[in-house]
């Protein structure tokens, strides 16, 4: 007797019914071709790697985090992102590779997260990255939100923010302010919106910082405006720090070369509160929110770092890039009914045979239309023309070609529009132009 197995999927990992595949694949596809408008070559590394190569810029949580794979005697992980198998591949293959190095990888990775609402133990990253020999021009980091401008903007989406600072306009305004505890400072900061200004300055306080050094910190997180007075603003603080004149300057020339590429002011504005990466990035950073839904948290995010690979190789590659959490942010769209793909072309049509006697003429038909380019089937089995149509709308069909006697008598095939009932009679080639059409 064969024991049945209660099917179930894993909790943090994402299945979804077809026709919500679809519509995760045509982001994927719109991510994939925003990337390669701009350039970007393409790269898939191995999902399972070599612990130690994962584990070389990994630690703490993120180490606790990490899937191991049992298998004979190596020590084998699988990837929880996909940077760490960029620098292990650019380490590898630094003399093969022409600089500056472009690549695009779109690929699942893995997390051993806890287990909530929205967050994924496997998940798709859409990652760009941008990597020097020895140095890289300020002008690359503009072209990073020129990408997400694209993209987004195919995605169908108008109102959304690419937000952008420079970690060393921070770096050195701790450095003037004689602020040691950097990250607990950032983090204190961040949650003024949450506990209110009040208890953030106790918690300041808590931490080392002066009264006068609160004072200044507040009076920096106050500056407010559009770009060009923000910019403005930054020149009139009385900051000596050079790590801050230096971050001042980026920003600003970043600025420049972000409307030389044709982004939008609407979509794109400093925010000199955005840190990301404490330990990681160093120069311009980025993330992007959907307005309207800020509750999301940024839907795209990255910077510019030092050195990609110093940790596999001694040469300093420095490099800057984003990464879209495709499964995430899906999960979040859906959740917000915020998709606005239509599914119906992707079956463009589906050809009913009457019965047996005449799939022969519905499968040439059928091949006809593939050939031309379309997606379609011919329903192949045995049931009555109700339940037919009904298949037909289930997959959600454009198209519905019915074949019987009079139509492989004539060669004239009734085409209906599955949306609105509409007939219209045509031969196989009609039939064709008209989808090009």
């Amino acid at each position: 007797m064969i024991n049945i197995v209660t099917p179930s999927t894993l909790p943090g990992f994402m299945e979804l019914m077809p026709q919500d595949q679809i519509l995760f694949n045509k982001m994927m596809d719109t991510i994939r071709k925003n990337y390669e408008r701009f350039g970007f070559l393409p790269l898939d590394t191995p999902i399972i790697e070599k612990s130690e190569v994962l584990k070389a810029k990994g630690a703490g949580e993120t180490e606790q985090q990490i899937y191991k794979v049992v298998k004979g005697h190596t020590d084998m992980s699988m990837r929880f992102d996909l940077t760490v198998p960029l620098a292990k591949y650019v380490a590898q293959y630094y003399s093969q590779l022409s600089f500056p190095f472009r690549r695009y990888q779109i690929g699942k990775v893995y997390r051993g997260e806890r287990n909530q609402r929205g967050r994924f133990r496997e998940f798709y990253q859409c990652d760009i990255d941008i990597i020097g020999d020895g140095s890289i021009g300020l002008i690359n980091d503009a072209e990073i939100p020129s990408v997400i401008y694209s993209t987004f903007k195919d995605l169908g989406f108008d109102s959304f923010k690419i937000v952008i600072n420079n970690r060393k306009i921070l770096n050195g305004l701790f450095n003037s302010l004689n602020i040691e505890d950097t990250v607990g400072v950032l983090r204190t900061v961040d949650k003024i919106e949450k506990i209110g200004r009040d208890a953030v300055e106790a918690e300041l306080t808590e931490l080392g910082c002066s009264p006068e050094s609160i004072v200044e910190l507040f009076k920096f997180l106050e500056i407010v405006g559009t770009n060009d007075e923000i910019l403005a603003k930054l020149k009139t603080l009385d900051y000596k720090d050079p790590v801050f004149i230096e971050g001042r300057d980026e920003l600003e020339t970043v600025v420049k070369y972000i409307r030389d590429f044709g982004v939008d002011e609407a979509n794109f504005q400093i925010d000199l509160t955005i840190a990301r990466g404490l330990d990681y990035y160093t120069g311009t950073v980025y993330e992007t929110m959907i307005e309207g839904y800020e509750s999301m948290g940024s839907v795209c995010s990255g910077g510019r770092y030092d050195d990609l690979a110093e940790f596999y190789i001694n040469r300093k590659l420095p490099g800057v890039g984003i990464s879209i959490g495709l499964t995430r942010l899906f999960y979040q769209l859906k959740e917000a009914n915020l998709i606005n793909f239509d599914t119906k072309d992707y079956t463009k049509a589906i050809v009913i045979p009457m019965d047996e006697a005449h799939i022969e003429a519905s499968i040439e038909l059928v091949a006809k239309i593939r050939n031309a380019g379309f997606n379609a089937l011919v329903y192949t089995e045995n049931a009555k023309l109700g339940k037919k149509f009904k298949y037909a709308d289930s997959i959600n069909a454009e198209y519905a070609i019915v074949i019987g006697d009079n139509e492989i008598a004539n060669a004239r095939y009734s085409l209906r529009n599955m949306e609105t009932g509409e007939q219209n009679e045509f031969s196989a080639e009609e039939i064709v132009d008209y989808f090009k059409r």
